[in-house]
């Protein structure tokens, strides 16, 4: 038999350290696993544990991720889009809440099956990680909704409505298994397609403040080996378009990105974060299940228009020219013709790139001032 080399070895005992530790999370739940009690399910040492993962918390995380990507992977999209948008949100909602424990489920199981992060998400630094990867599946949601018109903030406060009621549902099951009606929750899934929303459809007050995009005429190297999250399909990023690098305490700036890009612009977001063991494999987490869910409702956009990277090695930032990446990193450039065209970095500087190419085709079109949209670009009309 031939012997594994060391990649297969530390593959093999990775997988072995996240199958005890999903007994044990499953057994006795993220507060009462403990790390001795997994090496010795998984017939290791203590040190080959920590060998793979940083601690308790990563761990508990990876298993919720695995089990997030076998759903990406088993997800079958549908032929056609549903007809409306309340269609649409129902069945994103029945998605959902197919993870929902059964009133015989443990509570340590259900809480597993519901990816729970109580308790697990604990730090400020988390909490505010999280809030912002809240507002960004919103994002994702909105878009899918409406792939091919500027991105409306009505229907983005809509998909927060939706993904709130999921959450409720969810933290309503973890303490009382089996209450509530998910048929119902369907239903009302479908009606805040409608629901009327007292939201102004306004910039934020800080985008005049923002900088605007600096000309430049640099050699673009398109990093490789990059995974697009949202099609599985390796991430091209040598084509014209807008890259904007967003630290995961950054993510809700996508939407100022999104709301300025141009109609059918390629846009990619690429996610990093100081804690890849950690804050990584949470955005990881959140950002995968929201899109295994997708998968299911949307058929894919061809070509895609908004990718999501993941940029653990900071390939990336390094392209883009941007510092060291944490949390609230945001750097984006505008590609054209293997060439950066325009940068930004700071708060606002997606939006900055972005809009600069609506400028750009505004005076292309005869236009003597900037682009401004009407109410019916991005307006909600409620």
């Amino acid at each position: 038999m031939a012997r594994l080399t060391r990649a297969q070895q530390q593959e093999q005992t990775r997988a072995a350290v996240l199958a005890a530790a999903r007994e044990e999370f499953a057994e006795h739940g993220y507060a009462e696993a403990k790390i001795d009690r997994i090496a010795e399910r998984a017939d290791l040492t203590r040190g080959a544990v920590y060998s793979n993962f940083t601690g308790k918390r990563a761990l508990y995380l990876a298993v919720l991720l695995d089990t997030a990507e076998r759903a990406r992977a088993a997800a079958e999209p549908p032929p056609e889009p549903p007809a409306t948008a309340g269609r649409a949100l129902g069945a994103f909602a029945r998605v959902w809440l197919e993870r929902l424990p059964l009133a015989v489920d443990t509570p340590s199981s259900g809480h597993l099956q519901l990816r729970s992060l109580s308790g697990v998400v604990d730090t400020e630094p988390a909490r505010a990680a999280l809030a912002e990867l809240v507002r960004f599946e919103a994002l994702l949601l909105a878009r899918a909704l409406e792939p091919r018109t500027a991105l409306r903030t009505g229907a983005v406060r809509r998909a927060e409505l939706v993904l709130t009621l999921l959450q409720g549902a969810a933290s309503l099951a973890e303490n009382a298994p089996g209450a509530g009606d998910p048929f119902a929750l369907v239903r009302a899934a479908e009606h805040l397609a409608d629901v009327p929303l007292l939201t102004e459809d306004a910039d934020p007050p800080h985008l005049p403040f923002v900088a605007p995009a600096r000309p430049t005429r640099d050699a673009w190297t398109a990093p490789r080996e990059l995974r697009d999250e949202i099609t599985g399909r390796r991430a091209d990023l040598d084509g014209d378009g807008v890259v904007v690098v967003l630290g995961v305490r950054r993510l809700s700036a996508a939407e100022e990105a999104m709301r300025s890009a141009r109609a059918g612009e390629a846009l990619t977001f690429v996610v990093v974060t100081g804690d890849p063991a950690e804050t990584g494999r949470l955005a990881r987490l959140r950002i995968t299940d929201l899109i295994a869910c997708l998968r299911r409702v949307f058929p894919p956009e061809e070509p895609p228009r908004l990718r999501v990277v993941f940029d653990d090695g900071g390939a990336v930032a390094a392209a883009v020219g941007g510092d060291p990446v944490d949390d609230l990193t945001e750097v984006a450039v505008r590609i054209r013709d293997g060439m950066v065209v325009a940068r930004a970095d700071g708060r606002g500087a997606g939006h900055a790139v972005a809009v600069r190419g609506a400028h750009e085709d505004g005076r292309r079109r005869g236009g003597t001032g900037p682009v401004t949209r009407g109410p019916d670009d991005h307006g909600d009309g409620a």
